[in-house]
């Protein structure tokens, strides 16, 4: 078999095959979320009264609570046309551009980052999940059926399952999964062979390349100690080793939705973001348990702390409820409040619970057992901590974010310079003369209509935005400095505000239609006594916000949640696919996992020794089931086409980052080492991302660098090439599973980009300095990109492509069998020319990008 050849480029046909299956009714995960956080809330508030079955009302024949009824459409069209929003009358009514038809009626037009949201669902095919209006009541059978859902009962552990073979099992792991393939019929796939092995088992743990010596020292393991020793050896090597950590931190940071932008319109740069990241790639380092590590994040504020240095580490943890995305641009300040809280609240319940509370932020939810009650029972616990995420008010942006002030020290270095107490004097006078100007020529509008008079020029349009502009520059320049001018250690977290206080229900999610006051709580099904093993519900001080108390009760080991859905974040990383194929939701309208046992088993198991990650990871990946072949077996793929019972190894795309280190690797040219801060902190630091292309230092595809992908910038709307063309998870949402595209743009990237071509060039001058012998320049440079030997065909064909044709007639004594010193020029360009594009050639191939 050819398999050098094997590239990413499809027919175009293809293509567009793909991109209509995409348009399903149901959508992927993420499209879902997208319309429950994004869409279906702004439809309950601005649409529901006067267009839905539970008011009881269609004006215009028009109803917008189910897929069906808002497609259809009324008297005038349908509302909306999935993938045409030209064509969609829902579009064209908020954007007022028609005089007859402007919705919502007798208000102004929506905020123009809603539009946005709802042009790109539209575009995006209008992913709808609405199956039935949505109603107001449910009857007792459903919700009884939902609070007995198998997530919400406590892990429970029995008997071991009777296996035929069991020995196959060389762990408790292995008899669970070969019950499940035989009940089946099926039979485990053999073994890979031990170069196979040792690249899946690298590219997991690492995301790198293994190097030819550790091919073939595990080789000579194999062959002298058997497969389970060699095995169980490298991954302890390997899990010690930081690459480990950048690794599996990365996956922390998907589900985190890590990225050092506000997202939106505004879109304004987080400086101090990239403390938080290299919080998670320690602690992962460092085994911190699971359930610590969640606790230093949610309430690492309120923990005890015996140095500077552990304080400022456990502030910086709270960057996790700090970096989401924020409306900077929104101008009512209790919206801004509240849309900060529903975002911390949407990312700890689906990161933690697998679970989305935050649909319950208008109308109880429409599958899960989730109350509006229960979404603003936690809503107090958020809006009664202050978020501190350091941004300045600009041009483009009327929201500002005061930065964390953290203990100094080696610990948290500091990019922006100092400087004089004489300029810090100044700033502060120019502010308040600002503050003066303002309440001067307010306090002059004022008192003219009061008499009256018309206020005519006293306070312009331009006079309010340079005092609000500039009064915000200033401010966001003394939040950086002391009194002296020394520069402060700055970062991104919460703390409790001084006076907590429980929320209030919002009708319809409108800030301006306040109900009745909810206490601080978590959700009331975790509170029967019955559903999750008796959890207690919390009690909170009067002068606390409650974080520290949820943190505590998230951890507890009976939580029915906590420790499932962590474990199978760690299973489908390591096997392709979650136990819960829906890794982001273990609701009612999840995947129910055909090995609920085997879930149960590692997240007890989990949960007894300690929560530590990298136990959890050396079990998975030491068991039989991992060293299964990925081979093509037709009963098997027909039988079980979505290996839902584990018969065989999947064959994975890498992922973005380990592509881009994979060709750094193999050329010689990865820095190991940490950068310190960001391209993001240092270069660019507090201002609009849209600034950042009229910068020269600022690389046009933000990927200047050589250290490894975890490090690059990750810029909401504006991300590097290469992590935006190989499907980098959209980092404004928590993301446990990645989609996989194989597309057009993905085949230009890796044949015309200029980083892939420096990286061929880099390996071409690595192999030359290994050998001038073009046999062996070709075994190297595949033991470096595949980990095994060219096959025959391969190397005949390429071994004639490096050689200049006109030398092939002649004996072994023609110019490429001399020195390297007495080719002449020519020949020796036209051979490195050559060399540097079979390098080439190898990145572009699937087998580069495939892990089998």
């Amino acid at each position: 078999m050819n398999r050098l050849f094997m590239c990413v480029c499809i027919p175009a046909a293809v293509v567009c095959f793909s991109g209509l299956l995409r348009g399903e009714e149901h959508g992927t995960p993420e499209q879902i979320r997208f319309f429950e956080s994004e869409i279906r809330p702004v439809l309950i508030r601005e649409c529901y009264e006067c267009h839905s079955a539970a008011s009881g009302k269609s004006e215009g024949n028009l109803r917008v609570d189910s897929r069906d009824a808002i497609r259809h459409g009324g008297d005038r069209g349908a509302a909306v046309v999935p993938g045409a929003p030209k064509e969609s009358l829902l579009l064209t009514a908020i954007q007022h551009t028609d005089p007859d038809l402007r919705m919502p009626p007798r208000k102004k037009m929506l905020a123009p980052e809603t539009i946005r949201l709802i042009t790109q669902w539209i575009e995006d095919g209008a992913i709808d999940p609405r199956d039935h209006a949505d109603t107001a009541t449910e009857t007792g059978d459903l919700v009884a059926r939902r609070k007995s859902h198998w997530a919400y009962q406590p892990p429970q552990t029995g008997e071991l399952p009777d296996v035929q073979n069991p020995e196959w099992c060389i762990s408790e792991i292995d008899r669970y999964i070969l019950n499940g393939i035989e009940s089946q019929g099926l039979s485990p796939a053999r073994d890979a062979d031990p170069a196979t092995l040792i690249r899946r088992l690298t590219y997991d743990l690492t995301g790198l390349p293994p190097v030819p010596e550790s091919l073939r020292r595990f080789q000579t393991s194999v062959a002298s100690y058997g497969v389970e020793l060699a095995i169980a050896q490298e991954t302890d090597r390997l899990i010690a080793t930081p690459q480990f950590a950048e690794r599996w931190g990365r996956h922390w940071l998907d589900v985190a939705r890590y990225a050092e932008s506000s997202g939106k319109e505004a879109n304004i740069s987080f400086p101090y973001a990239w403390r938080y990241r290299d919080y998670v790639i320690d602690a992962v380092h460092g085994d911190i348990p699971y359930n610590r590590f969640l606790l230093e994040q949610i309430a690492g504020d309120l923990l005890p702390a015996d140095s500077d240095q552990e304080r400022a580490r456990l502030l910086i943890a709270t960057g996790f409820l700090a970096i989401g995305t924020k409306n900077l641009d929104e101008g009512n300040e209790q919206q801004f409040a509240a849309d900060v809280t529903d975002e911390q609240i949407d990312t700890l319940s689906r990161s933690l619970l697998a679970s989305s509370i935050a649909c319950a932020r208008c109308h109880d939810h429409k599958s899960d057992p989730f109350t509006m009650s229960d979404y603003y029972a936690f809503a107090g616990i958020f809006s009664s901590s202050k978020t501190w995420f350091g941004t300045a008010v600009s041009p483009s942006n009327r929201v500002a974010g005061d930065p964390l002030i953290l203990p100094e020290g080696p610990w948290t270095p500091v990019f922006h310079k100092a400087t004089t107490a004489d300029h810090i004097q100044a700033l502060s006078k120019e502010l308040e003369t600002l503050t003066e100007e303002k309440k001067t020529k307010t306090d002059a509008v004022f008192k003219a209509i009061a008499e009256g008079r018309n206020p005519g020029d006293l306070f312009t349009i331009r006079d309010a935005l340079r005092i609000f502009w500039r009064s915000g520059a200033i401010e966001g320049e003394l939040e950086k400095y002391d009194a002296t001018g020394k520069p402060l250690a700055l970062g991104m977290g919460v703390t409790d505000k001084s006076q907590p206080e429980d929320a209030r229900i919002l009708l319809r999610g409108e800030v301006l239609r306040p109900g009745e006051t909810v206490r601080r709580n978590v959700p009331e099904i975790f509170r029967t006594g019955v559903v999750g093993g008796g959890l207690p519900s919390l009690e909170i001080p009067a002068q606390q916000s409650g974080r520290l108390q949820l943190a505590e009760w998230l951890t507890n080991d009976r939580h029915p949640l906590t420790g499932r859905v962590f474990v199978n974040r760690v299973w489908s990383h390591v096997f392709g696919n979650g136990l819960v194929r829906t890794v982001d939701n273990f609701g009612p309208a999840g995947h129910r996992p055909e090995h609920i046992q085997l879930l149960d088993y590692l997240t007890v198991k989990f949960i007894e020794d300690g929560w530590s990650l990298k136990k959890l990871v050396r079990a998975l990946v030491t068991t039989h089931a991992y060293r299964q072949s990925s081979e093509w077996r037709p009963e098997i793929h027909e039988r079980d086409p979505e290996n839902l019972w584990y018969a065989r190894f999947p064959s994975r795309r890498l992922e973005a980052e380990a592509i881009r280190d994979a060709m750094l690797a193999v050329s010689g040219e990865l820095q190991q080492t940490r950068p310190v801060g960001s391209l993001v902190g240092i270069q660019i630091g507090d201002r609009p991302i849209s600034l950042i292309g009229l910068d020269e230092r600022i690389p046009k595809d933000l990927d200047g660098s050589t250290h490894r992908s975890i490090y690059l910038p990750v810029i909401r709307n504006r991300l590097p090439e290469v992590l935006d063309v190989f499907d980098f998870p959209e980092p404004s949402m928590v993301a446990g599973v990645r989609e996989v595209t194989n597309v057009p743009t993905q085949s230009l990237y890796m044949l015309n980009s200029s980083f892939v071509q420096a990286r061929a060039e880099a390996l071409a001058l690595r192999v030359k300095a290994e050998t001038s012998d073009e046999e062996q320049q070709i075994r190297l440079a595949f033991e470096m990109c595949f980990s095994r030997p060219a096959l025959p065909d391969e190397h005949s064909r390429l071994l004639t492509f490096l050689r200049p044709e006109e030398d092939l007639a002649n004996d072994r004594d023609t110019e490429h069998d001399q020195p390297e010193h007495t080719k002449p020029e020519h020949v020796k360009d036209l051979q490195h020319g050559r060399l540097v594009t079979l390098c080439a050639a190898l990145f572009c191939t699937a087998e580069f990008r495939i892990l089998n």
